[in-house]
Protein backbone atom coordinates (compact mmCIF):
# COMPACT_ATOMS: atom_id res chain seq x y z
CA UNK A 1 0.00 0.00 0.00
CA UNK A 2 2.82 2.58 0.93
CA UNK A 3 5.16 1.17 -2.15
CA UNK A 4 2.61 -0.05 -4.79
CA UNK A 5 0.25 2.91 -5.59
CA UNK A 6 2.78 5.51 -6.02
CA UNK A 7 4.77 3.56 -8.36
CA UNK A 8 1.71 2.72 -10.62
CA UNK A 9 0.75 6.41 -10.33
CA UNK A 10 4.38 7.74 -11.18
CA UNK A 11 4.17 5.53 -14.29
CA UNK A 12 0.30 4.96 -15.79
CA UNK A 13 -2.48 7.27 -16.62
CA UNK A 14 -4.21 6.10 -13.71
CA UNK A 15 -7.32 7.63 -11.62
CA UNK A 16 -6.01 7.09 -8.25
CA UNK A 17 -9.25 8.38 -6.50
CA UNK A 18 -11.24 5.23 -8.50
CA UNK A 19 -9.59 2.43 -7.67
CA UNK A 20 -10.84 -1.42 -7.07
CA UNK A 21 -9.16 -4.56 -6.37
CA UNK A 22 -9.91 -8.41 -6.24
CA UNK A 23 -8.33 -11.36 -6.03
CA UNK A 24 -9.06 -15.27 -6.23
CA UNK A 25 -8.25 -17.45 -2.98
CA UNK A 26 -5.31 -15.91 -1.19
CA UNK A 27 -5.24 -13.13 -3.23
CA UNK A 28 -9.07 -12.86 -2.13
CA UNK A 29 -8.24 -12.66 1.37
CA UNK A 30 -5.79 -9.89 0.36
CA UNK A 31 -8.07 -8.09 -1.45
CA UNK A 32 -10.89 -8.16 1.42
CA UNK A 33 -8.21 -7.15 4.07
CA UNK A 34 -6.57 -4.61 2.13
CA UNK A 35 -9.85 -2.98 1.44
CA UNK A 36 -11.37 -2.86 4.62
CA UNK A 37 -7.41 -1.70 6.35
CA UNK A 38 -7.76 1.26 4.19
CA UNK A 39 -11.26 2.58 3.60
CA UNK A 40 -11.52 5.09 1.06
CA UNK A 41 -8.32 3.63 -1.37
CA UNK A 42 -10.70 1.22 -3.02
CA UNK A 43 -14.27 2.07 -4.12
CA UNK A 44 -15.02 -1.26 -4.88
CA UNK A 45 -13.63 -4.91 -4.19
CA UNK A 46 -14.60 -8.52 -4.66
CA UNK A 47 -12.70 -11.61 -4.29
CA UNK A 48 -13.47 -15.53 -5.62
CA UNK A 49 -13.40 -18.22 -2.62
CA UNK A 50 -11.34 -15.64 -0.42
CA UNK A 51 -9.77 -17.02 2.92
CA UNK A 52 -12.37 -14.76 4.71
CA UNK A 53 -12.01 -15.55 8.50
CA UNK A 54 -7.76 -16.92 8.77
CA UNK A 55 -7.87 -16.61 12.95
CA UNK A 56 -10.54 -19.55 12.49
CA UNK A 57 -8.57 -21.80 9.45
CA UNK A 58 -5.86 -23.86 9.26
CA UNK A 59 -4.30 -21.86 7.13
CA UNK A 60 -4.60 -18.85 8.69
CA UNK A 61 -3.97 -20.08 12.61
CA UNK A 62 -0.36 -21.63 10.76
CA UNK A 63 0.58 -18.56 9.13
CA UNK A 64 -0.76 -15.61 11.66
CA UNK A 65 1.26 -17.76 14.51
CA UNK A 66 4.42 -17.97 11.74
CA UNK A 67 3.91 -14.12 11.22
CA UNK A 68 2.84 -12.58 14.13
CA UNK A 69 3.06 -15.07 17.21
CA UNK A 70 0.65 -16.67 19.62
CA UNK A 71 -1.64 -13.36 20.46
CA UNK A 72 -4.64 -14.10 18.87
CA UNK A 73 -6.05 -10.35 19.13
CA UNK A 74 -3.26 -9.11 17.23
CA UNK A 75 -4.61 -11.65 14.41
CA UNK A 76 -7.58 -9.45 14.42
CA UNK A 77 -6.12 -6.89 12.32
CA UNK A 78 -5.72 -8.94 9.12
CA UNK A 79 -8.55 -11.04 9.06
CA UNK A 80 -11.33 -9.81 6.68
CA UNK A 81 -14.28 -11.24 8.87
CA UNK A 82 -13.27 -9.62 11.99
CA UNK A 83 -12.10 -6.35 10.30
CA UNK A 84 -15.81 -6.33 9.19
CA UNK A 85 -17.13 -6.43 12.27
CA UNK A 86 -14.77 -4.04 13.89
CA UNK A 87 -16.04 -1.45 10.64
CA UNK A 88 -17.95 1.78 12.80
CA UNK A 89 -19.54 2.56 9.33
CA UNK A 90 -20.27 1.20 6.10
CA UNK A 91 -17.37 0.86 3.78
CA UNK A 92 -18.70 -0.08 0.60
CA UNK A 93 -22.44 0.94 0.21
CA UNK A 94 -22.10 -0.08 -3.09
CA UNK A 95 -21.86 -3.57 -2.53
CA UNK A 96 -19.02 -6.17 -2.17
CA UNK A 97 -19.07 -9.07 -4.46
CA UNK A 98 -17.93 -12.48 -3.68
CA UNK A 99 -18.10 -15.83 -5.60
CA UNK A 100 -17.68 -19.11 -3.94
CA UNK A 101 -18.07 -22.58 -5.28
CA UNK A 102 -19.86 -24.86 -3.12
CA UNK A 103 -17.90 -28.53 -4.77
CA UNK A 104 -14.52 -26.10 -3.60
CA UNK A 105 -12.53 -28.79 -1.53
CA UNK A 106 -11.42 -26.16 0.83
CA UNK A 107 -14.37 -24.56 1.52
CA UNK A 108 -15.53 -26.02 4.83
CA UNK A 109 -12.29 -26.28 6.33
CA UNK A 110 -10.35 -23.00 4.91
CA UNK A 111 -12.19 -20.72 3.48
CA UNK A 112 -15.31 -20.10 5.94
CA UNK A 113 -17.01 -17.22 3.89
CA UNK A 114 -20.55 -17.71 6.23
CA UNK A 115 -17.93 -15.79 9.26
CA UNK A 116 -17.76 -12.90 6.33
CA UNK A 117 -21.06 -12.88 5.65
CA UNK A 118 -22.40 -12.56 9.38
CA UNK A 119 -19.91 -9.78 9.87
CA UNK A 120 -21.03 -8.06 6.81
CA UNK A 121 -24.75 -8.37 8.66
CA UNK A 122 -23.62 -7.33 11.77
CA UNK A 123 -22.49 -4.26 10.21
CA UNK A 124 -25.52 -3.09 7.21
CA UNK A 125 -21.99 -3.62 4.85
CA UNK A 126 -24.05 -5.29 1.55
CA UNK A 127 -22.66 -8.28 0.36
CA UNK A 128 -23.47 -10.56 -2.80
CA UNK A 129 -21.96 -13.80 -1.60
CA UNK A 130 -22.98 -16.26 -4.60
CA UNK A 131 -22.55 -19.50 -3.97
CA UNK A 132 -22.35 -21.96 -7.08
CA UNK A 133 -22.92 -25.85 -7.33
CA UNK A 134 -20.36 -27.81 -9.27
CA UNK A 135 -17.48 -25.24 -9.03
CA UNK A 136 -14.40 -26.12 -7.21
CA UNK A 137 -11.09 -23.72 -6.74
CA UNK A 138 -10.12 -23.85 -10.39
CA UNK A 139 -9.41 -21.37 -12.93
CA UNK A 140 -12.73 -22.86 -14.58
CA UNK A 141 -14.34 -21.24 -11.75
CA UNK A 142 -13.16 -17.67 -12.36
CA UNK A 143 -13.16 -17.76 -16.22
CA UNK A 144 -16.82 -18.56 -15.63
CA UNK A 145 -17.81 -15.50 -13.57
CA UNK A 146 -14.78 -13.27 -13.76
CA UNK A 147 -17.11 -10.76 -16.58
CA UNK A 148 -19.65 -10.57 -13.56
CA UNK A 149 -16.33 -9.09 -11.70
CA UNK A 150 -15.31 -7.13 -14.16
CA UNK A 151 -18.72 -5.70 -14.29
CA UNK A 152 -19.29 -5.44 -10.61
CA UNK A 153 -16.32 -3.08 -10.66
CA UNK A 154 -17.13 -1.20 -13.76
CA UNK A 155 -20.54 -0.17 -12.42
CA UNK A 156 -19.42 1.17 -8.84
CA UNK A 157 -15.68 2.55 -10.41
CA UNK A 158 -18.53 4.29 -12.89
CA UNK A 159 -20.45 5.24 -9.94
CA UNK A 160 -17.66 7.05 -8.66
CA UNK A 161 -16.79 9.33 -11.34
CA UNK A 162 -15.15 6.76 -13.73
CA UNK A 163 -15.42 6.72 -17.68
CA UNK A 164 -18.21 4.09 -18.36
CA UNK A 165 -16.68 0.63 -19.63
CA UNK A 166 -18.31 -1.97 -21.53
CA UNK A 167 -17.99 -5.43 -20.92
CA UNK A 168 -18.49 -7.44 -24.16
Amino acid sequence: MQELPPLLAAKLPLAMNRLGVFGHSMGGYGALKLALRHPGVFQSVSAFAPIAAPMHCPWGEKAFTGYLGADRQAWAAHDPSALMAAQATVAYPQGILIDQGLADQFLALQLLPERFEAACAQVGQPLTLRRHPGYDHSYYFISTFIEDHLAHHARVLAAAGAAKVSIK
